[in-house]
């Protein structure tokens, strides 16, 4: 599904409609995933919203034009959740038999788990669908502009822990990217920010974005390290 990038949308923006399709083996091992399983069932749907905010007007200094105060909005998951307990992601969820599409299914999610007001959001692009094999969900990330941010934070502990609004800036900080590798071999893009280790499916969408957009400042793409370890320096666990 496509949709027109509207003419307003910032021009920092305008390249993450668009994001890099291999940008890491963990995306590539899904969506071969996805092929496989679907011979035999039919995968559940989801859709998640990657929401970026900050300024409308582009720094013509800074690579992609990425102004300082661009940011995008996490959420860590409850340690508690049966499935992807602790993890960080996009806000997101299964979709509803009332849902019009992925992009409703995104916004009435996000405002469920953070208490977004969904009127100051802008969605401007629909990415393909990506498998996630443990809950065997396809997902289908939902890109956005934080046009009139809101208030957020977690409006129920026993799903979220924390909902976190992280400095694009911080994310691309090469100090805090690497690739990590899991039990079974896979390798995932990585990014340690605020206490927080993000990887999996949500650093993958943002390798991909951060990449399209131009935005990517140079980093020590040889840094593997091992996911368990990875998790514990900063407290989570798989």
């Amino acid at each position: 599904m496509s949709i027109p990038v509207p003419q307003d949308i910032p021009t920092w923006l305008r390249g993450a409609a668009e994001p890099a399709a291999d940008t890491s083996d963990t995306l590539t091992l899904a969506r071969t995933l996805r092929r496989a399983m679907s011979l035999t069932s039919t995968p559940r749907q989801a859709a998640v919203l990657v929401l970026f905010g900050g300024s409308p007007e582009a720094d013509p200094d800074a690579p992609g034009g990425l102004p300082a105060d661009a940011e995008v909005l996490l959420t860590q998951r409850a340690a508690t959740m049966r499935q992807h307990r602790g993890q960080v992601a996009f806000p997101g969820g299964a979709v509803d038999p009332g849902d019009t599409g992925p992009i409703d299914t995104a916004l009435r999610e996000a405002c469920e788990e953070t208490g977004l007001d969904r009127s100051g959001v802008e969605p401007f692009a629909v990415l393909p669908k990506l498998f996630v094999p443990p809950s065997r969900f396809d997902v289908t990330p939902v890109v956005a502009y934080w046009r009139t941010p809101s208030e957020v934070g977690v409006v129920d502990e026993s799903e979220t822990e924390r909902v976190v609004r992280v400095p694009v800036a911080d994310l691309l900080d090469p100090a805090n990217r690497f690739l990590v590798r899991g039990s079974l071999g896979y390798q995932s893009p990585a990014f340690q920010v605020d206490g927080m280790l993000v990887w999996g499916l949500t650093g993958g969408i943002l390798a991909g974005i951060v990449k399209a957009a131009g935005w990517e400042r140079d980093w020590d793409h040889h840094d593997v390290r091992d996911l368990e370890t990875a998790l514990a320096d900063v407290g989570m666990t798989l």
